[in-house]
């Protein structure tokens, strides 16, 4: 997954939060909060959500597989396999809950797998599930039946049943709206009332679900121009262009849609924002100076929680992870770094702990980090 981020260049209300942008401030880290691990022996954990009971449900992208393999982006096979589940975990025990979800595992350089990737709950309690896919569309049909779900939200309707909300691939095959090559890369998903947000990683959009099924897009982010990195060696004053590459969607307190991203290749540190979208019209940016956001949240005090999956950058070679959390007055607060290695996603529980799925690439784990504020 790792490698294939670094590829993939590729309700008007008031606001009760933070007035205006939270300015990037020197992080201090908090000496308050531990890590404890609650779960062990997650295949590529990704997203995690709490439902009203309690339980705490992750995402396992899974394994892939050798099913069949299709063309990747870059030159790369992605192999199939029904090997993604949904695991619960409350009181020391774990348990998958939805297993035969469909994944695929790349074949090129690194190891990388596409598949459950996030997790909500609608406003019946059911769990809604983000699809990856991350290849052109039109390859999809080669995996047959069993692959049609990537790609796509689904609802989960038992352990081995799900129907799909929206297809995003299809979307993104039919009008690739933000022009670059076709590809879809299901990521993030909200639901909203009767309605259903979902963000497409690799093209670069948000998109409206009704409850008919109909796809929308209701904002695309243009490729931007930024500094060229000094180890090029390209004249000064060079620029390359960079994609938005959005991975995280919420609501906030204010009724908003807030939405965090990734940023694409060069991963400039400290280049990632999180915007501020109210429905029907253009995003603002909210807060600034992060650096690789892969989640986002709001504690139950209002604040704006954000995690990194490479404090250092995608490019750094470093795979910790860290915790941030924007108070106040703007500035950013470390509440964990130290044993986050590649955090994928986060959830707060009523009594205001972190559960994080940690390791997320490759054989990881669920943790618990507890924090007196």
């Amino acid at each position: 997954m790792l490698d294939a981020m670094r590829r993939t260049l590729s309700l008007a209300v008031p606001l009760v939060l933070v007035a205006g942008i939270a300015a990037p401030a020197t992080a201090a880290t908090s000496t308050t909060g531990r890590l404890t691990v609650v779960a062990r022996n997650l295949d590529n954990p990704r997203g995690v959500a709490i439902d009203r009971a309690g339980t705490v449900h992750v995402a396992e992208a899974g394994l892939g597989g050798d099913d069949v393999c299709i063309p990747g982006t870059f030159g790369t096979n992605l192999c199939y396999g029904s090997t993604g589940a949904i695991t619960a975990v409350r009181h020391g025990w774990q348990k998958r809950v939805v297993t035969g979800l469909p994944s695929l595992r790349s074949t090129g350089a690194g190891f990388s797998v596409y598949g459950a990737h996030d997790l909500a709950f609608d406003r019946q309690g059911k769990l809604l599930v983000a699809m990856g896919y991350s290849t052109d569309p039109v390859s999809r049909d080669l995996l047959g039946a069993a692959g049609a779900t990537m790609g796509t939200i689904l609802r989960v309707e038992g352990k081995r049943r799900w129907s799909v909300v929206g297809d995003l691939s299809d979307f993104e095959g039919r009008n690739n709206p933000d022009g670059v090559i076709p590809e879809s890369q299901p990521y993030a998903v909200v639901a909203d009332g009767r309605d259903v947000y979902a963000l497409d990683a690799a093209a670069n959009d948000v998109l409206r679900i009704d409850r008919r099924g109909v796809v929308t897009a209701e904002h695309v982010w243009p490729q931007e121009q930024v500094p060229a990195p000094p180890e090029w060696g390209l004249p000064p004053g060079s620029t390359t262009p960079i994609q938005f590459v959005p991975v995280t969607i919420t609501r906030g307190p204010d009724g908003a849609l807030y939405i965090g991203q990734l940023t694409g290749h060069p991963f400039p540190n400290g280049g990632a924002r999180v915007w501020r979208l109210v429905p029907g019209q253009e995003p603002t940016i909210f807060a600034t100076g992060f650096t690789n956001i892969i989640d986002i949240a709001f504690d139950k005090r209002g604040r704006l929680v954000v995690l990194e999956i490479a404090k250092n950058g995608l490019s750094s070679g470093d795979s910790t992870g860290a915790l941030i959390r924007v108070e106040r007055d703007g500035s950013h607060r470390e509440l964990a770094s130290t044993g986050l290695d590649s955090p994928m996603s986060f959830a707060i529980a009523s009594d205001g702990s972190f559960y994080i799925a940690n390791k997320g690439l490759g054989i990881g784990e669920l943790v618990r980090l507890s924090t007196r504020d």
